[in-house]
């Protein structure tokens, strides 16, 4: 379903490890955001819901908020640093577009 790259799995495990709190894992979602009308969005897990799709990584466990599944088949998500900026960068074979700006995509 989603895959991350080794760089991606290192910076989640530092994030995690770094909170001062002990979280369950990570979860991935897509919210109605940007002029392309979709974003990602990464948050801490404390409470596991249900109804989430599970991936197991060796040092975490990805969180898949159900809504975002259809939107997320076969995203890999990548972790990238250069001399401007650092961050996640979502690799998403459904996507049809992105705005200028790369903060939102379509469907």
């Amino acid at each position: 379903m989603i895959t991350l790259t080794e760089g991606a799995e290192k910076q989640v495990s530092k994030l995690l490890e770094n909170r001062g709190k002990v979280s369950k894992g990570i979860r991935i979602g897509v919210t109605t955001k940007g002029c392309s009308g979709l974003s990602y969005s990464l948050e801490f897990v404390d409470d596991i819901q249900n109804s989430d799709e599970k991936v197991s990584f060796r040092d975490f466990t990805l969180f898949i908020d159900p809504k975002a599944t259809f939107f997320l088949i076969g995203t890999q998500i990548d972790y990238v640093e250069d001399e401007l900026q650092s961050g996640f960068k979502f690799s998403n074979p459904n996507e049809k577009g992105r705005c200028g700006c790369g903060e939102s995509f379509h469907i």
